[in-house]
């Protein structure tokens, strides 16, 4: 912000606290970098950052933001341009942090060496936990009924860990999914993962947003995968695992159809649909 700034009448995003379910769309939307989710909620961060033009209200689906004229500080572009570069370096920041963990793994189960490599796409050690292996039928167990105990045909499977190019996703049915979705869910491996290949996130605990955004975009492009089914609870901090799978929507050339699926804490599915 310079000295210039000034408050005046302007045009500036408002948001109500009691419709936002801190999903994060909107702060995809938000090109100028404006929005973050705080405490659960979104939040405009600057005055000087919004630009009023709203951007951002077509992704809440809530209807939780509109645009309203008030006094306000002067939108200010120079800033903006500032604050984006500080984002982009804090998401670096994190990407390294992942990098490190992962390193720290890899030194752990003894494979600090030639097996070990970290890139966007494939940042990963060649240990047990990681290796890449796709299940015959023949290897599943069954239970005294006959039937399959699960229908996990794939290792690994947290997103983190997963590889974009493994074969287990070329043309595949892919499911993207919050980590506690399968413990609310009793039909969850029968009705939702047969037949699917899977990644699983936390996108409340998780780091490295953008490795998260560029696996699924290379789902998209390289691996050609033929659908996405993202399955989250119906908790706000649970909504940006959509976010992140529309964000590589819009970066990927090629178009995949999204199925959206809100698990409710009771086990049953409050929404279903294509997007």
């Amino acid at each position: 912000m310079t000295e210039a700034n000034q408050r005046i009448n302007r045009k500036i995003i408002e948001i109500d606290e009691d419709l936002c379910t801190g999903c994060g769309q909107c702060v995809i939307g938000c090109a100028e970098g404006a929005l973050e989710i705080i405490n659960g909620k979104a939040k405009v961060v600057n005055e000087v950052f919004c630009d009023g033009l709203g951007a951002c209200i077509g992704e809440c689906p809530e209807g939780a933001l509109e645009i309203i004229e008030r006094e306000a500080l002067e939108f200010d572009e120079e800033a903006v341009e500032k604050h984006l570069e500080s984002l982009s370096q804090k998401e670096e920041a994190e990407l390294n942090q992942v990098k490190q963990l992962v390193a720290e793994h890899a030194q752990e189960c003894g494979c600090a060496s030639g097996d070990f490599k970290i890139t966007l796409d494939d940042h990963m050690c060649n240990c047990a936990s990681t290796e890449t292996t796709k299940f015959n039928e023949s290897q599943k167990q069954t239970d005294i009924t006959g039937k399959n105990s699960t229908e996990l045909r794939q290792w690994p499977v947290q997103m983190h860990l997963i590889n974009p190019a493994a074969p287990y996703f070329q043309g595949a049915d892919v499911i993207l999914t919050a980590d506690c979705v399968a413990y609310a869910l009793g039909e969850y491996h029968d009705k939702y993962l047969k037949g699917h290949s899977i990644a699983i996130a936390c996108p409340k605990l998780d780091q490295g947003r953008e490795i998260y955004i560029e696996k699924i975009r290379s789902w998209f492009d390289e691996a050609k995968i033929n659908t996405l089914t993202v399955m989250r609870m119906q908790i706000p901090c649970c909504g940006g695992l959509l976010g992140l799978a529309q964000e590589a929507a819009k970066r990927a050339s090629r178009k995949v159809p999204i199925k959206y699926i809100i698990v409710s804490v009771e086990g049953t599915i409050f929404k279903e649909e294509w997007l």
